[in-house]
Order: C-alpha cells, then structure tokens, then sequence
C-alpha cells in the first residue's frame, strides 16, 4: 500500500553519509524519495504547495535512512517456538531497523532449494513489519539449486565451515565450495562464510575436563586459529573466481590483515566489485562486551565465534573505523530458553540483540567521538551495498524507499524483559542502559512504530522476485 499524499518530512538533524544538516526529506504518494531539501527550500516547497504536503516535523531528532540489518536468524517455519517474522519484525520496527535478511537456517527446511525459499516466503508473506530480504544456503550437493535461487532474488549465500549446530544445515568442505563457486561464476550473486574450520590440534580432553560454567572453558574451545584457518581456506579460491566473498561476524582481529590482504590482491587484479568483492562484517556483541564482563553459567553470552578479550575488542573498533571492515549487524540468534542451559559448551550459541543493535552501536561509538554519520555508513549503506538493494535501501537519496527513523541520540533506556519484543527475552542486555533511542519508523513512507507502539497491521515487502 501506497502512501496517501506527498509528505516532507523535517529535522534539525537530517543525516546522511555526507554529514548533518538542518533540512527535509520530500517523499512521493509512491513512499519514494523525491528530493533532500534544506530548510529554505523546504519553506519555500510548503509556502508553494498551499497544503498538499503532509509535513512531519521532528524538531530536533535526528532524521535518517532506515537501518539495515544483513544478518538476521527468523527460524520460521520449523523453529518458531524460537523466533518468528512477526516477532523478529516487530522488534526491529522499534529499533529503526526497516530491513532485514534472513539467513538460510535454523528454519525447517532451510532455503537451500526454490520449494524450500517458496515454503519460506509462503510463511513470511503478511507477517513482516518491516521489509525482509533473503539469503540462500549451500550445503553438501545442492550446487544445482543454486542458479535457481539467484533467479529467484536471494541476496547471496551462506555456508559453514564447521559444524552448524543444526543437522539439516551441514557444512561444507573443499571440495564443495569448488561447485558452489563454479555454479555462482558469473550470476553476480555471492558467498558468504561462518569462518571457522575446526581445529584439531586443540586439546578437547583438556577443555572438557575443565569448568563448562565458566567462559574461559567455551572460549579456549574456539580460538582464533579457527578464523585464521578459515580464512586461509576461503583465500585459496580467491585466484580462481570472480565471485564475490563475504566473512560473517568477524570476532577474531587477527584475521583482518588477511582479509585485508585478500581484498587488496582482488583489486590488483581488476575485479571492479564493490571493495574487490572482499567483505567483512563484525557484530554488536562483539563491539560491545568483552570476556571479562562475563558471568559464570550465563550462556546468554554465547555465540560463535565467541566474545573474546577486551584486547581484541578494541583492535575491531580500530580495524572497522580504518575502514579494514565494512559492516556492523546483530547476527540475532535466538533460541527458546530450555536451550540456554548454565553449562557454556553444551548451551545454544547465539545472542539476541535485532532490537537494540542501533543503541548497541551509538552507545560505544558515540563514546569513540563519532558523530551519527557511522550509522549512516555501516549499519545502513554497507549492508545495502553488501546484499545488491543499493538502489532501493540504506541511504537518503532520491529515487529510494523513503525507508525513515526519527532517532534521539542524546536519550538512555534501561533494557528490561518487558520492552523486549523478540519472541523470547534472553539477551546479555537485560540490565544495560543503553544511548540512543528509535522515536519513529516509517517503511516507504508509512509509519510503522511510534513510541513503543507498532502502528497497524504488518506492511513490509519481501525482497523477492516473481516465482
């Protein structure tokens, strides 16, 4: 559904990679942008317009794209007890979040095939709040399905490189990613790495035999060297395709330099994708904790990669602000709370964090001295740029989705269980006060979330092409 009339949407604060200034946004009856004005121009475009411009004026709350977030774990259908579209949507609603992707697992089946995108599609259809994208999957023998899925409109594909945790989902060898990258030559399309392959001189009879409450025990069972790994597998094929290569939720800083490295030889080479079609995203969790804040038995922290030191911390904030990695996203992973048992090896391994990732963000960089133009950058327009929507999402320009947050950057909350919408309430957190906070979202112009209310029925799109 359209909207009904043209709006001009004003603020002091209207945001934009290129900086902040004081004007408005012109959006069509199409929920499209039309123009970005300054606030001479906007004063002249009502004085002209004589009424037939709904204006929305919000003062001094910053005006921005909608965030983009490119990794997302929804787990319908198959898993809804653990999340589910209209929860998942919802909750990124009120955290200014107006995009998601989907990633191809944890939901049975997992859209590794066109019938399984199709069953997907049939159980988000009506259900999203906000606009829902789709990643595909490769596992063992699918290679096949892949063209298909292209066709179809996925953003790209994921593997694992290690066990999943999830059987339907299996990871792939060597072996594998030679087909899936023969089948993916030349559709423009990409692949995504969880990077880490399992390292087998570590000592497991040392590490079982150790404290399964405490972090350190889950931490020593994933060290770096399984990223560094990885990476050095993923780089091997870089020589022999053009195919793009993205490395999800990066916890380890010691692999940047070879990303780095890998993405510098693509460009050498004259592969003219975006950034040598060599990217890396970080997440929230690992921007904003640090092993040492975690409690004894508090499994809620874990994820895979693992939190690791303060240390590492700060060397991703060096790296992301150096522009070695492109993307900060939630990568929520959510489970029901049976799975979130005190013993850190055995707990699901993921974090929940859809709802509060732009306060996660705007809490520690705004303590690093950057101003709202971060946001902009990797949370809105990396991601965009990453999943092939550029030119209908993640930024302010005219001819896009006039995709649209009113945010207070100076505003705190306290994360509690009863704000929280995702459908099951355990995150690190709980407790936290948090900078930053959403007033308003709007999808292609509607309003979608006004001050802790979610407005109306779902009316989010699925990024997909006819099937």
């Amino acid at each position: 559904m359209a909207s009904t009339s043209r709006q001009l949407f004003l603020s002091k604060r209207v945001v934009t990679e290129a900086g902040v200034a004081d004007g408005g946004v012109l959006v069509n009856e199409n929920g499209l942008i039309e123009q970005l004005l300054t606030r001479e121009q906007a004063k002249t475009l009502i004085a002209e317009c004589d009424g037939n411009v709904k204006v929305v004026d919000g003062g001094e709350l910053a005006l921005m794209a909608g965030v983009v977030d490119s990794h997302v774990h929804v787990n319908e259908p198959g898993r809804t007890a653990w999340e589910g579209f209209r929860t998942a949507t919802s909750a990124a609603a009120v955290g200014g979040i107006t995009t998601i992707v989907d990633m191809p697992l944890n939901s049975i089946p997992p859209t590794t095939t066109l019938e399984n995108l199709k069953t997907k599609a049939s159980s988000a259809e009506g259900n999203v709040f906000v606009d829902v994208g789709f990643w595909g999957g490769v596992i063992v023998g699918n290679q096949d399905s892949l063209r298909d899925l292209v066709k179809a409109g996925v953003v790209g594909f994921k593997c694992f490189l290690c066990p999943s945790g999830v059987d339907e989902f299996p990871n792939v060898e060597a072996e594998d990613l030679e087909k899936a990258f023969a089948a993916l030559e030349g559709t423009g399309s990409l692949l995504a790495f969880h990077a880490e392959v399992e390292d087998h001189t570590n000592d497991n009879d040392q590490i079982t035999n150790k404290d399964p409450e405490e972090y350190t025990t889950y931490l020593e069972s994933r060290p770096p060297k399984m990223e560094l790994n990885a990476i050095s597998l993923i780089s091997s094929f870089l020589n022999k395709t053009d195919v793009r290569v993205h490395v999800v939720h990066v916890s380890s800083a010691s692999v940047v330099p070879l990303l780095s490295k890998a993405r510098e030889e693509r460009l050498a080479a004259g592969n003219k994708a975006w950034r040598g079609g060599v990217t890396a995203e970080t997440c929230h969790h690992y921007l904003s904790l640090s092993a040492d804040q975690i409690p004894r038995g508090r499994s809620e922290y874990k994820c895979a990669p693992p939190i690791r030191d303060l240390d590492n911390k700060e060397k991703l904030w060096k790296y992301l602000l150096d522009d070695k990695l492109d993307m900060v996203v939630s990568d929520h992973s959510p489970c029901t709370p049976e799975l979130k048992c005190s013993n850190n090896l055995e707990a699901w391994g993921g974090i929940s964090s859809v709802q509060f990732g732009l306060s996660l963000f705007w809490t520690e960089a705004s303590k690093r001295g950057l101003d709202l133009t971060a946001i902009c950058k990797y949370m809105c327009a990396a991601p965009a740029q990453l999943c092939g929507i550029q030119d209908r999402k993640g930024a302010l320009k005219p001819g896009l989705d006039a995709d649209l947050i009113f945010f207070d950057p100076e505003a705190e909350f306290t994360v509690t269980a009863d704000i929280i919408r995702h459908k099951n309430k355990l995150t690190p957190y709980i407790g936290k006060t948090l900078k930053g906070v959403v007033k308003k979202t709007y999808v292609r112009g509607q309003l979608i979330y006004a001050d802790q209310t979610i407005i109306g029925e779902p009316k989010g799109k699925l990024l997909l092409n006819t099937f």
